[in-house]
């Protein structure tokens, strides 16, 4: 557990947080999380999952907790990204570990995908806390942002719930099977973009005939 014992005082407080908290510590936590404060949700939601198991919360009030708050991060980091502009963002993007190539990267995505990009990002750890400000100084229609950042929030959360459950008090080995969540998290993204490319043709089609 490199990475749990490395944040060992920030895994102390937000464990410490959720069972003060409840609901209210997951939605405070995950909106950090998604407003570029780097607090890993690979922590936070499955140790909710883990408070599941033993009983003291319930597994849709956790996901959803969590979810929100996802979305409620992002839609200030998305208007953050819209009211500041790029030059802003390069400058100043060090302070929050968001480098000019996070952006550089992230930008190209957003341009090869579009509006989807904002429900693949929400499944890439290390992409995920940062997506919103690219969606934000490229003006992602705002309906569509919001509906693909809230469905892959309750993707992401609900595996990573899953596994705190699963886990139970080993929650804290959610690092060794990282492997399995990247696994699903690319089925799930792979699912989703067949499931657009078919959709966009029947469209086509039907917009042709």
């Amino acid at each position: 557990m490199v990475l749990l014992e490395i944040l060992g005082p920030i895994v102390g407080a937000i464990t410490s947080f959720i069972a003060s908290a409840g609901y209210v510590g997951i939605f405070g936590l995950m909106l950090l999380e998604s407003a570029l404060i780097p607090i890993p949700s690979e922590v936070i939601m499955p140790f909710s999952g883990f408070l599941v198991a033993r009983g003291d919360m319930n597994v849709i009030g956790v996901i959803l907790a969590g979810s929100i708050g996802n979305l409620a991060g992002s839609i200030l980091t998305y208007y953050l990204g819209l009211k500041v502009g790029r030059a802003f963002v390069i400058k100043y993007g060090r302070y929050v570990l968001f480098k000019k190539h996070h952006l550089e990267l992230t930008e190209q995505w957003f341009g090869r995908y579009g509006d989807r990009m904002s429900f693949v990002g929400r499944l890439l750890p290390g992409i995920r806390t940062y997506v919103s400000l690219p969606a934000g100084l490229g003006r992602t229609n705002f309906r569509k942002f919001v509906l693909y950042t809230f469905v892959g929030s309750l993707v992401w959360n609900t595996i990573l719930t899953y596994a705190g459950i699963q886990l139970g008090s080993n929650w804290k080995n959610i690092d060794h099977y990282s492997i399995y969540l990247d696994i699903v998290a690319v089925v799930v993204i792979a699912a989703f973009v067949i499931w657009f490319i078919a959709k966009s043709k029947k469209v086509s089609r039907a917009v042709d005939s």
